[in-house]
């Protein structure tokens, strides 16, 4: 009985455990005017840990672990090292509605239709986008088809890679280990393109795909159940991203995509600029350009306030 107690008590720990790591990149939505939901935290990595070990566990992609912790091995940060886990994330300044796509964060955001009698919410998770020859295309679109269990059929494209590669890829490849989709995928209006899981979980928040999105296994696993066809799809790119919270001012920075968006890169500091004009319009405060100049060269892709509170 003692035996069976306890292997109950794991069961139901474990189901709680992932119910709170789901629950985790579930944020009650701010009311327009706040930008910022969650929190960073820091945890002590262990011998044998990767950035990337460390990543999936907390639902965060690769690149901005490496981003969050430039002094960190990311192979090998050694026992009892400082992560910094960069969970607080600022709402890209578009409608929030539907599913919204930041390639240069490389992270999905969510608003789900709200239920009635409950408080509407965000959710948040890292993904892989297109390598720098195959670029996720930029736009709105919507979401076609939920499909379980996707056969994957590669492109000719693709198909012409491998084979100069040395490789001969199938015409199709059926559910299973061996499929690059995963278990879910949810098809786009655009032609060819996929929001699905993967086989290399390993690569999220990498640059990685053919132009696809794709997200870890247990995070479209969750999308599939909550993401309705015709939910509208707007993909952007931006980089910099100037928020407030609390009456304080915030700026977060990305590395520019130059492949995807030309625009952003000939704006430089000046698209920066602009935004501050803006999000300071109707507010008088000062703001460290000191700061704002550390945060644009280091592009951590963590919120940093900016603005100099009253003494």
């Amino acid at each position: 009985m003692a035996t069976l107690n306890r292997a109950r008590f794991i069961a139901i720990l474990c189901t709680f455990l992932l119910a709170r790591m789901v629950a985790a990149d579930t944020f009650v939505l701010p009311s327009e005017g706040i930008d910022l939901i969650g929190a960073s935290s820091t945890v002590q990595s262990r011998y044998e840990d990767t950035l990337i070990d460390i990543a999936r566990a907390h639902d965060l992609g690769f690149t901005e672990m490496v981003r969050a912790n430039p002094d960190v091995d990311p192979w090998l940060p050694g026992e009892g090292t400082e992560i910094l886990l960069p969970k607080q994330f600022m709402l890209p300044s578009v409608e929030r509605r539907g599913i919204v796509i930041n390639l240069s964060e490389m992270r999905i955001f969510y608003y789900p239709k709200p239920t009635a009698g409950k408080a509407p919410v965000v959710i948040t998770h890292p993904i892989s986008i297109g390598r720098m020859d195959w670029s996720t295309p930029l736009g709105e679109t919507h979401i076609a088809m939920r499909i379980k269990d996707p056969v994957w059929y590669p492109p000719k494209s693709i198909l012409q890679e491998q084979l100069e590669n040395g490789k001969q890829l199938p015409n199709s490849i059926p559910p299973g280990p061996d499929n690059p989709l995963g278990a879910y995928a949810l098809q786009l209006a655009t032609p060819g393109y996929l929001i699905h899981g993967t086989n290399k979980p390993w690569g999220i928040g990498m640059r990685t795909t053919h132009g696809c999105i794709r997200m870890l296994p247990e995070d479209i696993k969750n999308f599939y159940e909550l993401v309705p066809t015709n939910t509208p799809v707007h993909i952007i790119n931006m980089p910099v991203k100037v928020g407030w919270s609390e009456g304080e001012l915030y700026l977060e920075v990305h590395p520019t995509l130059n492949d995807v968006d030309e625009e952003n890169q000939q704006k430089g500091m000046t698209g920066l600029v602009k935004q501050l004009i803006t999000a300071t319009r109707d507010r008088q405060i000062k703001v460290n350009w000191e700061t704002i100049e550390n945060i644009y060269q280091h592009a951590t892709g963590v919120p940093v306030q900016i603005s100099v509170p009253d003494n």
